[in-house]
């Protein structure tokens, strides 16, 4: 009863996540770098079937998806939903409510982009080997910054944490962005005109009360 009581209470705390990202983040450079890598390689780049007849839900465009794209199309997806919560609320009611008080993450996140976009620049100048690389160093990883904070706890502002968070999202933003439109090959505008029809239906269902998680995550 105490080992359950023990982790309980170790799983209530704000700091677990952050600790399990760290080591997560420490184990896999560790594996990567050892004989292991390829076992490790070979996990990532694994097939995923959830199979409904002869339809495989986790598949994108005719292909299964791997292990790789299910962590970065599938599972970022629930992270990206609970930080756009977030921010969602503060620009409602809380510390970002005010086009005075949103403006100043907004301008941080714009020079987070164009600081490491410059000292790149510098180093691997446009033409040169490497130089196409410029969006690698733009975007700050929102999970990390976050966790970071999270470990300091209560020894930051609130203001600090809200005001950090919104510069990470705007910054990723920005980073997508860029990856969007200078480096893509082709643009699927079936896609773009699905995901805005979807928009649209969910600003409606939202506007009519919808507020469950679980039904915006579908």
């Amino acid at each position: 009863m105490t080992i359950l009581r023990t982790m309980r209470n170790f799983s209530s705390m704000n700091i677990t996540a952050s600790i399990l990202l760290f080591l997560a983040a420490i184990s896999a450079a560790v594996i990567a770098n050892s004989s292991v890598a390829p076992v490790y390689q070979a996990f990532l780049s694994h097939e995923l079937h959830l199979q409904i007849g002869s339809f495989n839900l986790l598949s994108h465009g005719g292909e299964n998806l791997r292990m790789i794209e299910f962590i970065n199309d599938g599972l970022m997806t629930i992270f990206f939903l609970l930080v756009g919560l977030e921010i969602k609320r503060e620009l409602l009611v809380g510390e970002l409510s005010s086009f005075r008080k949103a403006a100043l993450p907004f301008i941080a996140a714009c020079g987070g982009m164009l600081v490491p976009i410059i000292i790149y620049m510098l180093i691997c100048p446009p033409g040169s080997v490497g130089g196409q690389g410029l969006a690698i160093p733009m975007a700050t990883d929102i999970a990390f910054s976050l966790g970071v904070l999270s470990l300091l706890g209560n020894r930051v502002p609130l203001s600090l944490k809200i005001f950090l968070t919104a510069f990470a999202v705007v910054d990723d933003i920005g980073g997508i962005l860029v990856i969007a439109i200078f480096y893509s090959s082709h643009v699927s505008y079936g896609y773009l005109l699905v995901a805005a029809l979807l928009y649209v239906f969910l600003y409606f269902i939202g506007k009519w009360g919808a507020t469950n998680k679980i039904f915006f995550l579908v």
